[in-house]
């Protein structure tokens, strides 16, 4: 399986791909943002570009040596249709959910996040561009919700396809913790 996790800055996409670590077996995590510092010195654009392509060709490689996949990033509408596209030929299904906090909370330092102005400016443009709100996948308002419940929410509605999905995932049982 692969899952995406995507949303503005500050919406919880690692924190969330470490829990789910923990409750799916064999599950790598794939973090855009970690690709793009082999290619600090390249032009942001050019830089994310190739940094997703590259975020693509790696969750191949994991589903091919029987691994699942959690991918997070801050990915657009068309990024995330292309990746979705692009990742069928594993014939793995592939989950796409996008954390949609209110703005306000998002702007707020969270966990041991301390903000600084320009992080907060890019999280305003985010929801400024729809991010938080794109056409394809789960859009999960997780403004409410502890990090567990988030978590939870995904297993669930994971859960339902389990009996299409012919892979070796386990995942822990969710309906013993809170």
């Amino acid at each position: 399986m692969i899952i995406i996790l995507n949303g503005p800055q500050n919406s919880g996409k690692t924190t969330i791909a470490k829990l789910l670590q923990k409750h799916i077996s064999q599950l790598a995590h794939v973090e855009v943002d970690g690709l793009r510092r082999f290619i600090y010195w390249m032009d942001g654009v050019d830089a994310f570009s190739l940094s997703i392509e590259n975020a693509i060709l790696v969750a191949k490689n994991f589903v091919k040596k029987g691994l699942g996949v959690v991918i997070t990033y801050i990915f657009s509408n068309d990024e995330l249709k292309m990746i979705a596209e692009s990742l069928k030929e594993t014939g793995k299904p592939v989950y796409i959910f996008t954390f949609s906090p209110k703005m306000e909370i998002a702007l707020t330092n969270r966990g041991t996040r301390k903000l600084c102005q320009h992080e907060k400016e890019r999280i305003k443009y985010h929801y400024h561009t729809g991010i938080h709100k794109p056409s394809i996948g789960k859009i999960i308002d997780n403004t409410n919700q502890t990090s567990e419940e988030t978590v939870k929410a995904i297993l669930e509605h994971i859960q339902k396809d389990m009996p299409k999905i012919t892979s070796t995932f386990k995942i822990r049982d969710i309906s013993k913790r809170k």
